[in-house]
């Protein structure tokens, strides 16, 4: 006899938002854009971020004595700029606009200046700053690299349907071969503040809420958030964002070709001695397949595969945050993962606390103790 298990009953977010909830997308936004384009960063050994780069399964697209621009195999600008810097630091996200005319339009309405990019990314972009004081940038008519080599997906014998037949899988513990950047999620102290900004000023719509437990009519404090295409499928988050003590960068997504390709890429970093974090599983709030590594720097950066795609049409999910809400199978979250383990990114979570509940934000004792429940949910 087959047995059930309900224990993941509930856990999905195909309920909606109830009569007055926050509607999770802009009546009017200043414009609309496509995807994300690259993440920056500033570190000091480049030469450090390219060896884990390669291992990871990057490709270098530029190179120079202060900048490493970093690329997936799919055709496109780069997913990862990273320049030389004091100290290791995330910078912010850039976002590509459907033509120039948006990002003229956007520092129009922002009073700011647009101005035309370094020769070898081309194009033009506007920089801004979200109510948090993040920075963020906005491009267009970016160089667009060719495509190159891409893992093959492998063929599956699944079930009743037998699809090969006299060969075998033999999958290399080789780096997974980064297609694309798939998303970025970032840590607010005014969450629900910067949530609105991006879908005011970006067009930018939510796929999912979460609340904290027992929190619900205080409002969401996580949102799992997707480009505009109209009936084009997107992925089912490009940004995600989080209420927390301070403004932080939490982690990035890259997207490979298949499970074999990341199980098998994971080997390989392990072999070469990179600090694991959480995985392999499969997530809920968009139920991409997992695995996420610390680089040399101590920045999470995820590989996934078979992510959701949405368009416009749907509706956000509501469902509360739990750790054990994280995946739908897979490892218990890891306390690398949550932000908890000993270290220095603790350290400065906790520290930053005892200003956060003084400060004028929207994190509060409240929530203080609704964040310690989600942690030991």
């Amino acid at each position: 006899m087959l047995v059930h298990d309900d224990s993941h009953r509930g856990l999905h977010s195909e309920q909606g938002g109830r009569p007055g909830e926050h509607p999770g997308r802009s009546r009017n936004p200043v414009v609309k854009v496509h995807d994300i384009a690259w993440l920056e960063f500033e570190k000091p050994d480049l030469a450090a971020a390219e060896v884990f780069a390669r291992a990871f399964g990057f490709t270098v697209a530029y190179r120079s004595a202060t900048e490493l621009d970093l690329r997936g195999a799919l055709p496109g600008s780069p997913c990862v700029i990273v320049r030389k810097g004091r100290r290791s630091r995330f910078v912010g996200p850039a976002f590509t606009a459907a033509a120039a005319t948006d990002v003229l339009r956007l520092a129009d309405h922002l009073g700011v200046t647009a101005r035309r990019l370094p020769e070898h990314l081309g194009g033009v972009g506007v920089d801004v700053r979200e109510p948090a004081g993040a920075l963020v940038r906005v491009v267009a008519d970016t160089i667009e690299h060719p495509a190159l080599e891409v893992q093959p997906a492998h063929v599956h014998n699944t079930g009743g349907e037998v699809r090969r037949v006299n060969a075998t899988q033999r999958p290399p513990r080789a780096p997974a071969v980064v297609e694309r950047l798939g998303h970025v999620v970032l840590q607010s102290d005014r969450y629900l503040a910067s949530l609105d900004w991006y879908l005011d000023h970006l067009g930018l719509i939510v796929s999912d809420f979460l609340h904290f437990p027992g929190q619900r009519d205080r409002g969401p404090t996580m949102s799992f958030i997707r480009c505009d295409q109209g009936s084009t499928p997107v992925d089912h988050h490009t940004l995600a964002m989080t209420l927390g003590p301070r403004s932080r960068y939490v982690h990035s997504a890259y997207q490979v070709a298949d499970l074999d390709a990341l199980a098998a890429g994971g080997e390989h970093l392990r072999a070469l001695g990179y600090r694991h974090s959480w995985g392999i599983g499969r997530h809920i709030q968009g139920s991409q397949i997992f695995d996420y590594w610390r680089d040399p720097d101590g920045f999470l950066v995820e590989h996934f595969t078979d992510g959701d795609r949405f368009d416009s049409s749907l509706e956000p999910g509501w469902a509360e945050m739990t750790a054990s809400g994280l995946a739908q199978w897979g490892p218990p979250a890891t306390a690398d993962f949550l932000g908890v383990a000993p270290g220095r990114e603790s350290l400065r979570e906790a520290l930053s606390m005892p200003g956060a509940l003084r400060s004028d934000n929207e994190f509060d004792l409240s929530r203080l103790l609704g964040l310690l429940k989600v942690a030991r949910s």
